[in-house]
């Protein structure tokens, strides 16, 4: 039986606003143990960053983390599958469009979790095709 998304996503996504500088944003991922947060701007969803952007595309370049904010270093195109897909679903919308991370939403487009590579990896061999 193929395992559904719902079954390996993370449920807890972090929201910053776009101007939150790099500093503070390291400090909420260290402090709740996560790689990733969603860029907001006002109500809507403008982005995601995670770690590894912060220093790839910040510290690697000089950028100073505590007056570059996450606006200017997120990614902005936020791909998203359903809950009820497949991890072998999602495995291939990762694969085709080279990323790591999918937000995760309901039948109504409402983000409930994320699914990364790493929650993928978790999973039991038997779960993954």
């Amino acid at each position: 039986m193929a395992r559904l998304v719902a079954d390996a996503m993370t449920r807890r996504v972090v929201y910053l606003p776009a101007d939150t500088p790099l500093d503070e944003a390291a400090q909420a991922m260290r402090d709740q143990g996560i790689g990733d947060v969603v860029v907001t701007h006002g109500p809507t969803m403008a982005g995601i960053v995670t770690d590894r952007d912060i220093v790839v595309r910040a510290i690697a370049e000089n950028l100073p983390a505590r007056t570059t904010t996450l606006g200017s270093i997120a990614t902005r195109e936020l791909i998203m599958i359903e809950q009820n897909a497949t991890v072998e679903e999602a495995v291939q919308a990762m694969r085709v469009r080279a990323v790591r991370r999918l937000l995760v939403c309901d039948t109504d487009r409402k983000v409930v979790g994320l699914l990364s590579l790493s929650d993928v990896a978790l999973l039991p061999t038997s779960a993954v095709a």
